[in-house]
């Protein structure tokens, strides 16, 4: 080895050294990491998979949409804010792609957007006779993921009388699980409470399923 070029005995050192934090931080770290996970947090780190009659229908951490084939928003059950994760060029695809990631990347000044809130609100208006100034921002604007999961209490609380007249049941029952599926801030301070939107309605079809 000494009788080798510096720069050769150097490159060497340097090759040695990469192995050996490539096996470290390539195998090592990840599989340590992966069975804490597992251990610790065996939920979370499986995805926080929902699963409803055996099969399983979403995650916690993700929005989904509650709609027909069509595009057009079910009445029974809450509807989730707005998504911009579509697929690029599919026309039937219609928000929380979890595939496709992304925000609107529109300023509060850019004419789309409040053309889009503006068509939004009129939606909301007539689908869940509320006034434009009932409606919260959350529900005309989408979020920085486009996958959030939850909606604000101001924003499921426009929808109660309407899913309740679906399932035909009463207001107060609905905002009793409204209120169940509510999570308070992260931590006690952090961020905004919210409802879990997907939760929520899995909660109304085991216990008020439409047509019974």
């Amino acid at each position: 080895m000494n009788r080798l070029p510096t720069w050769v005995r150097q490159h060497i050192v340097g090759l040695r050294v990469l192995l050996l934090f490539t096996v470290i931080c390539g195998i090592f770290y990840p599989l340590a990491m992966t069975g804490i996970a597992q251990v610790a947090f065996h939920k979370q780190a499986d995805g926080s998979l929902v699963s409803h009659n055996g099969r399983t229908v979403g995650s916690s951490l993700l929005c989904q949409e509650f709609v027909d084939a069509k595009g057009n928003p079910l009445p029974q059950y809450f509807q989730p804010r707005p998504s911009a994760a579509v697929q690029p060029g599919v026309k039937n695809d219609y928000g929380c792609n979890a595939m496709y990631s992304a925000a609107s990347n529109l300023g509060p000044t850019n004419p789309v957007l409040i053309q889009d809130i503006k068509q939004r609100q009129k939606q909301i208006e007539a689908f869940d006779h509320v006034k434009v100034s009932q409606i919260p921002p959350d529900a005309v604007t989408t979020s920085g993921s486009g996958l959030d999961p939850g909606i604000s209490p101001q924003n499921a609380a426009i929808q109660v009388d309407r899913v309740a007249a679906a399932r035909h049941i009463s207001p107060a029952t609905v905002r009793a699980l409204v209120s169940k599926y509510t999570e308070g801030r992260p931590l006690g301070f952090l961020g905004e409470p919210q409802v879990n939107v997907l939760l929520l309605n899995l909660a109304l079809d085991q216990r008020y399923p439409v047509g019974h």
